[in-house]
């Protein structure tokens, strides 16, 4: 859709209250359409006060609705650790679980309103244009979409930052711009995404971000801090000692994680639409909590299964960062992956030091595979080394087969 399209239309635009909310929402309003402000609470760390947000906008003429996400981005950051779903470089996609939460609960406040246009601010470029859309188009065929971003008219109007702010102090509306950006940043309670800017330059270190929930490495404490984990079928439920719900329990985590440099990682990703993007990523909470869920795992969980686990793992990491998470294969997925994790119960006690997590401690995991006698290298009760001679023999029938049938061909490694 562009301008010109949308008379008639009830418009529910997404907006943070910046630069760019306010000159898309003003043009709107000065075409003389009708436009509600919609923004997610997602108890995002770099916004002092969410509550703001409608007061920024309000010069604009648009009223301005906070949507209480919080707890739904929690249990969906909790879903993302207990499926392990890492993507591209091992990062953990807080700003792709987080556009799922986003729609569906502002989808839902725009259609309480009557609005019949989901308006949003990402760019041509991106990833989040295609996730805000999709999203929208699953859960709400009915509702149109306007990417103000990718309209003619407004690209040609809005060349850059100057240009908007020129366009909001005409009309009197307060437009800073701000000191010079060396990196943008999307961000939520499970984590940010730092991009952009002069992080677009493979020769600029990561460490030119400031991280916002943490600490780098050589900033953290000199000595292990220790933290037990208590699991329940894959969600971690107790932090030394204390049961918290998944929301705090987020919160903890990313403290704890946070002050001693845990999660912060740079990626070089490729994105939905062909391109490689490169991007800093802060989610001490989550790399905490998903390095524990992953020690219950390794010892509930079968060879077979564990095959099975990261292949469902991946399918959720690629649908959470396709815009794809409602559909069918992944929630077929996550109900695979729900079902392995019933065993998942116990109590992990790790040492976080200067961005690293080390194990200390396995305890009350009864559904265990493991078992020492069995494994041991010592004499044991376990599983008798004679009783093995069989399975190697009949191993050998197939590996003597392939050798003289001339199947078997050794790499030149010497040469």
């Amino acid at each position: 859709m562009q301008l010109g399209d949308l008379s008639g239309e009830k418009i529910g635009i997404c907006v943070s209250g910046g630069l760019d909310s306010k000159s898309v929402t003003s043009r709107l309003i000065e075409a003389g359409l009708d436009v509600v402000g919609f923004t997610a609470d997602l108890a995002q760390p770099d916004e002092e006060d969410v509550n703001d947000i409608p007061k920024r906008m309000a010069p604009t003429g648009a009223e301005t609705r906070i949507v209480d996400l919080r707890d739904s981005m929690a249990k969906a950051a909790n879903l993302v650790v207990k499926s392990l779903a890492r993507y591209d470089g091992g990062y953990w996609n807080t700003t792709g679980i987080a556009r799922a939460v986003t729609v569906h609960g502002l989808l839902e406040a725009m259609k309480a309103e009557g609005c019949t246009v989901l308006a949003h601010g990402a760019t041509g470029r991106g990833n989040d244009q295609i996730r805000f859309e999709r999203y929208t188009n699953v859960l709400a065929p009915e509702m149109k979409v306007y990417a103000a971003w990718r309209d003619p008219e407004l690209l040609e109007q809005f060349p850059g930052r100057k240009e908007m702010a020129a366009y909001l102090q005409d009309k009197g509306i307060e437009a800073a711009v701000g000191g010079a950006k060396r990196y943008s940043t999307d961000a939520n309670i499970a984590g940010l995404s730092h991009e952009a800017e002069d992080l677009e330059e493979l020769t600029t270190p990561a460490t030119i971000v400031e991280p916002t929930m943490g600490v780098w490495p050589q900033d953290a404490p000199d000595k292990v801090e220790t933290v037990k984990l208590r699991y329940e079928k894959g969600v971690c439920v107790e932090i030394n000692g204390k049961a918290l719900g998944q929301f705090d329990m987020l919160v903890e985590a990313n403290h704890v994680a946070g002050r001693n440099g845990i999660g912060i990682s740079n990626a070089l990703e490729n994105r939905i639409i062909g391109t490689k993007s490169r991007g800093v990523y802060e989610a001490p909470g989550m790399t905490l909590l998903g390095a524990g869920v992953e020690a219950v795992y390794q010892a509930v969980l079968d060879r077979r299964a564990t095959t099975l686990f990261c292949y469902l793992s991946t399918i959720v990491s690629e649908a959470v960062y396709d815009g794809r998470l409602f559909d069918p294969a992944p929630r077929a997925a996550i109900s695979a992956i729900n079902l392995m994790a019933e065993n998942a119960s116990g109590t992990v006690e790790l040492g976080l030091y200067k961005g690293s997590i080390f194990f200390q401690q396995l305890t009350d995991v009864t559904g265990s595979l493991y078992n020492p006698a069995d494994a041991s290298m010592e004499a044991s009760d376990g599983l008798n080394p004679v009783s093995s001679q069989g399975y190697v023999e009949v191993q050998a029938v197939e590996a003597i087969a392939m050798a003289n049938a001339g199947q078997i061909v050794a790499p030149a490694w010497d040469e």
